[in-house]
C-alpha cells in the first residue's frame, strides 16, 4: 500500500489473529514481512471461514502483502535456517515477531547471541506464559456479564475478537517504537506483550475497573442501550432496525425537532427536572426518550425514516447483515480503501480486500496486495536473504526441510 517502511524486514511466526494482524499492518505500510509455517501444515492455512472449495478466507485476510515460506520447524537444520533469517545482517533486518512458544532456537537470548541489536516482539496469552485466547481472556474481563439483553442470565460472548485486534495494533506500535530507538541508539529489544494485559489495560482505560473499585458495584446489563448517554435500537414499521444515538446537544436538538413537535421532550424535562442537553440527564431519562423515538420510528417504513433522520442531522445507522453490507456502496462499493483483487491461495478467486485504513495525503496509495499462496516465497527468501544457490535450495527440498507452493 505504502513504501513508508520499505526495506524493513520482519520474520513472523504466528497463529490466530493478534500476531498475524500486527505483521499485516506493517506489511501494508511497506515492510517485508516473511511469515514462516511448518512444512507439515500451517496452523492458520485452513482456518475458517473458508470458501466452498475449502480454501481459507481467513488466511487471505490476515496475510495480505506478506511473503510465505515453509520450513521444517522441528528439524535442527530447519531451525538454523529460520534463525539465520531472523538475525540476517542489515540495518533494517534483525526483527522477529511471534506469538508461538519462544524456546530453543527462537528464544530471545539465543537469537541475540547471533545479532546483538535484535528486536523481538513476543506475545503470550498471559504475562506468566499461560495459554489464553481472545475468548478466555474476555471471560475474565467482565464484559460477557454486561453484554446481551437486559435481564439475560449468564455470559454473552462478543463475536468480535476485540482483544486480539487491540493486541495486534499494540504489536505493530511497539515494534516501530523499538525500531526507532535502534535506528538512533543502536540497541535492540525484547518486547513482551500478553493478550490478557492488553485486555486489562483497555478495560481499565475505559473506566470499567475504576467504576467497580470506586462504586463497589457491577454495571447493569443494558442490552442495546448505551451507558452514560442515550442510544437505543428501534424497529421500523416494515421490520428494519436502526440505532439512534444522542452524544451531543446537537444530536438531541435534531431528534427533538423531528419527533417532539407536540412538546413531549419538554414534558420530560419539566417532570423530571432535567436538561436533556446533559449526557447524564439523557441516560437517566432514557426510557422516556426511547418511548417517544419508538413511537415515531415504529409508525414509519425504513425508506421514510432514513432520509428524515439524515435531513435532521441525527446520529444514527441502519442495522444490516454482512452480506447486505457488501452491497452497500457507502461501505464497500464506493470506498477507495477496497479493491477487488484475485487471491492466489484461493485459486484466483477475487473479492474486495482493504488496503491500509490510514491515508497519507502526500503519498500515492498502491493497490492492496493479496495474501500469498502458501509457501510461495520459500526459494525466493532463501536466495535473497540467505544467499543460497539454486543447488543448495534444491538439496533442502530433497531432504524435505523446505517446501514451495506446489508441494504444500
Amino acid at each position: 500500500m505504502y513504501d513508508l517502511l520499505q526495506g524493513m524486514r520482519i520474520l513472523e511466526g504466528s497463529a490466530f489473529v493478534a500476531a498475524p494482524l500486527g505483521g499485516m499492518t506493517l506489511a501494508q505500510l511497506g515492510a517485508d514481512v516473511i511469515r514462516f509455517d511448518d512444512v507439515n501444515g500451517g496452523l492458520d492455512h485452513a482456518r475458517w471461514p473458508i470458501t466452498a472449495k475449502g480454501d481459507s478466507i481467513y488466511w487471505a485476510g490476515m496475510n495480505k502483502g506478506k511473503r510465505s515460506i515453509l520450513i521444517d520447524v522441528r528439524a535442527p537444520e530447519g531451525q538454523e535456517l529460520l534463525s539465520a533469517i531472523a538475525t540476517a545482517p542489515g540495518p533494517d533486518a534483525g526483527i522477529f515477531l511471534t506469538n508461538l512458544p519462544a524456546r530453543g532456537w527462537s528464544k530471545y537470548e539465543t537469537l541475540k547471541a547471533k545479532r546483538d541489536d535484535l528486536i523481538m516482539v513476543a506475545l503470550t496469552g498471559a504475562r506468566d506464559g499461560a495459554a489464553h485466547v481472545d475468548y478466555t481472556v474476555n471471560a475474565m474481563t467482565g464484559f460477557p456479564m454486561v453484554t446481551g439483553p437486559a435481564g439475560h442470565e449468564g455470559p454473552v460472548n462478543n463475536v468480535l475478537p476485540a482483544w486480539d485486534i487491540a493486541a495486534g495494533l499494540a504489536i505493530s506500535t511497539s515494534l516501530l517504537a523499538a525500531e526507532r530507538r535502534r535506528s538512533r541508539q543502536g540497541v535492540g529489544a525484547l518486547i513482551r506483550l500478553s493478550l490478557l494485559d492488553v485486555a486489562l489495560w483497555t478495560t481499565a482505560n475505559l473506566g470499567y475497573v475504576g467504576e467497580a473499585a470506586a462504586n463497589g458495584a457491577d454495571r447493569a446489563r443494558l442490552g442495546n442501550q448505551i451507558f452514560g448517554t442515550f442510544g437505543e435500537t428501534f424497529r421500523t414499521r416494515d421490520g428494519r432496525w436502526v440505532m439512534l444515538c444522542m452524544f451531543t446537544g446537537r444530536h438531541v436538538a435534531a431528534v427533538r425537532k423531528l419527533m417532539g413537535d407536540n412538546g413531549e421532550f419538554d414534558e420530560i424535562e419539566a417532570r423530571r427536572g432535567l436538561n436533556l442537553a446533559d449526557e447524564a440527564a439523557r441516560y437517566e431519562a432514557r426510557e422516556d426518550i426511547a418511548a417517544i423515538c419508538s413511537k415515531w420510528i415504529g409508525a414509519r417504513d425504513f425508506t421514510d425514516v432514513a432520509p428524515a433522520l439524515d435531513q435532521a442531522g441525527a446520529l444514527w445507522a441502519g442495522y444490516q447483515s454482512f452480506r447486505a453490507a457488501l452491497d452497500d456502496p457507502y461501505l464497500y462499493g464506493d470506498n477507495p480503501m477496497f479493491e477487488t483483487v484475485a487471491q492466489p491461495g484461493l485459486g484466483g478467486e477475487a473479492f474486495p480486500i482493504p488496503g491500509a485504513p490510514m491515508w497519507f495525503d502526500d503519498l500515492a496509495r498502491k493497490a492492496p496486495a493479496p495474501a500469498p499462496e502458501f509457501g510461495a516465497h520459500t526459494d525466493e527468501v532463501l536466495a535473497d536473504v540467505l544467499g543460497l544457490s539454486s543447488g543448495q535450495i534444491g538439496a533442502l527440498h530433497d531432504k524435505g526441510l523446505v517446501k514451495g507452493p506446489s508441494a504444500a
